[in-house]
């Protein structure tokens, strides 16, 4: 079941991003998914921030590079999908053995390999209301990921 959590402005979006990755643990990972300018991209660097992340300004879209990398309390594996052709794409980057790792793992555009991704994660999609207002529908599909869900709404 989805919880619906109502995002006010860009303020919220740091908050909740922040808090997010203080929970996070080895193997979790997260599925973002939006349309174009929803604030994937800000919110991944609000987690960052929440893991700790040793330079948050280096946090950027990976579309080019389909993956990025960055140092934190845990490793962050940023993946970026928009630009794959498909699963099959994605998984030939070795996603498994991310998913797999001892590092947190965050994907954009996830719907576009959904099929690849790990039974249990934490599926985010960002709804705009308008310009600054978001709505995160927030899904935990396995129990390592419910104890993150509960501590969040």
């Amino acid at each position: 079941m989805f919880h619906d959590l109502p995002i006010p402005d860009l303020a919220a979006t740091e908050a909740f991003g922040r808090r997010l990755g203080a929970l996070l643990f080895p193997g979790a990972v997260i599925a973002l998914v939006g349309q174009l300018g929803a604030g994937k991209t800000h919110l991944t660097r609000a987690i960052a921030e929440g893991l700790e992340v040793k330079n948050p300004a280096a946090v950027n879209s990976p579309t080019f590079v389909l993956i990025q990398e960055y140092p934190a309390r845990l490793p962050i594996y940023h993946f970026d999908a928009y630009r794959l052709s498909g699963p099959e794409e994605f998984a030939q980057l070795g996603t498994d053995e991310y998913f797999r790792g001892d590092g947190v793992c965050i994907v954009e555009w996830a719907d576009k390999v959904e099929v690849t991704l790990p039974q249990d994660h934490l599926r985010i999609e960002i709804e705009i209301v308008d310009e600054q207002r978001r709505v995160f529908h927030i899904l935990a599909t396995g129990a390592a990921h419910q104890e993150t869900l509960k501590s969040l709404v």
